[in-house]
């Protein structure tokens, strides 16, 4: 995204025809005479190297400054290379610019989480529900949060509003399915499963997530037909080392391993 300035970059990125408040610099500063004797090699080197000193005097430093929406896109790169705390110190800075951005705090807090840095996304995010309690996708990212953070009951609470608020968001149902299969309500584990499945039908999480809530509630035949099922929309669930990676999708290290038990009793 091109910055905001009062100058066209461009031309002052070649040298040519660098303009403030109509005033061509080149002009001011003597580039483009042929005064005959004048204009040596050594004075035109000189000014040539004075060139950015001067026009930073001339150009108020805010002409230069990104916006908050520069901010994001830089911080969202960053985070795309795993570049966490660099992404994190720019999207700080986009905070700082625009910080009734509710959209730009949830960036900030999500990608906190995903550096590892659960108390200061949990921070981040709880400031951010306090500007607006209504927004979906701060009650989304907050709630997976505490559910990593193994806050189970704030996590059910997040994700229960986000339900409330938007019934046809497939995240706060499977999320809710993985925190109540935690502290043991297998049946509502079970139906916020299907919710999640019903609303995603091409994800094999939500499969998942109901496997295991039956084979808690010692349902195993019902927990191997759905494990049958999320292996039929992609293979790799076959494998009891693939579904490590089910962390990455909220779920715990032992509903991991009620997956993986669910897997080998095929």
């Amino acid at each position: 995204m091109p910055k905001l300035v009062t100058i066209d970059e461009r031309k002052m990125a070649s040298g040519k025809g660098v303009r403030v408040k109509g005033v061509n610099l080149d002009n001011v500063l003597g580039f483009g005479r042929q005064d005959d004797g004048v204009m040596n090699g050594v004075w035109l080197k000189g000014l040539v190297a004075g060139t950015g000193a001067i026009a930073t005097l001339l150009i108020p430093a805010s002409a230069f400054a990104q916006s908050a929406a520069d901010y994001r896109q830089q911080g969202l790169s960053l985070r795309e290379q795993d570049r966490y705390p660099e992404a994190i110190a720019v999207l700080q800075k986009s905070v700082e610019l625009e910080p009734q951005s509710q959209s730009g705090r949830v960036l900030l807090g999500w990608t906190q989480h995903k550096a590892g840095q659960t108390p200061a996304a949990e921070k981040t995010l709880l400031d951010t529900f306090s500007l607006n309690p209504f927004d979906v996708p701060t009650l989304n990212a907050l709630g997976i949060v505490y559910l990593v953070g193994g806050k189970l009951n704030n996590a059910i609470a997040a994700h229960s509003w986000a339900a409330l608020l938007k019934p046809n968001n497939e995240i706060a149902h499977y999320n809710l399915s993985l925190a109540l299969e935690r502290v043991g309500q297998y049946d509502w584990a079970i139906a916020t499963a299907k919710e999640a499945a019903k609303l995603e039908p091409s994800n094999p999480h939500p499969l998942v997530a109901e496997a295991i809530a039956h084979f808690g509630n010692q349902e195993t035949s019902l927990a191997q037909t759905l494990l049958r099922q999320a292996i039929a929309l992609d293979s790799r669930y076959s494998d009891p080392n693939f579904l490590i990676y089910l962390n990455e999708a909220g779920f715990s290290a032992d509903q991991i391993r009620r997956s993986q038990t669910v897997l080998r009793s095929l």
